[in-house]
């Protein structure tokens, strides 16, 4: 009698499109962007602080949260933009958007008495960062000869019109 063998067949690994790999960072980023301000809220004297007024050194007012929900759209915004931009544009806005990000991930650690909690959040946050900007600027190129002999030549395509 034999005994049934488990198959050890190799798992597929498939290739995951750069768009799909910036929104899941994007994302990512959001979320941990978030969490740091939510959790943030359990330090002793946060919320006593917002029923004053006052979120760290500002007083809370229309044009303070609204500089605080345009941050926050950039990260969101950055997802749909990720996968609908064309390549070349989607290359350099995730460039160009990742980079200035940084700094301003670095900026909630700074005067923080929490250094290990800001630390880890900023440092989360700015692995993410250079994992879009990584995959952004390595996005892959096609080659002329390949788009050249996949796609027929404007000759070609007339000549098939005018048949």
């Amino acid at each position: 009698m034999r005994t049934r063998q488990p198959t050890t067949s190799a798992l597929e690994n498939q290739r995951i499109p750069v768009r799909a790999k910036l929104a899941a960072a994007w994302t990512s980023f959001m979320f941990l962007y978030v969490y740091v301000d939510i959790l943030a809220l359990f330090k002793p004297g946060a919320i006593d602080d917002i029923e004053a007024g006052v979120v760290w050194e500002f007083n809370i007012s229309q044009t303070l949260l609204t500089a605080f929900l345009v941050l926050m759209a950039i990260p969101i915004l950055m997802v749909v933009l990720s996968m609908t931009l064309p390549a070349r544009a989607n290359r350099i806005t995730n460039l160009t958007v990742a980079s200035v990000q940084v700094p301003f991930a670095a900026f909630n650690a700074v005067g923080e008495s929490w250094t290990y909690f800001y630390g880890l959040g900023v440092a989360l946050e700015v692995i993410v960062l250079a994992l879009i900007l990584r995959y952004a600027w390595t996005w892959p190129r096609t080659t002329p000869s390949a788009t050249m002999a996949t796609s027929p030549d404007r000759e070609t395509v007339r000549a098939q019109q005018q048949a």
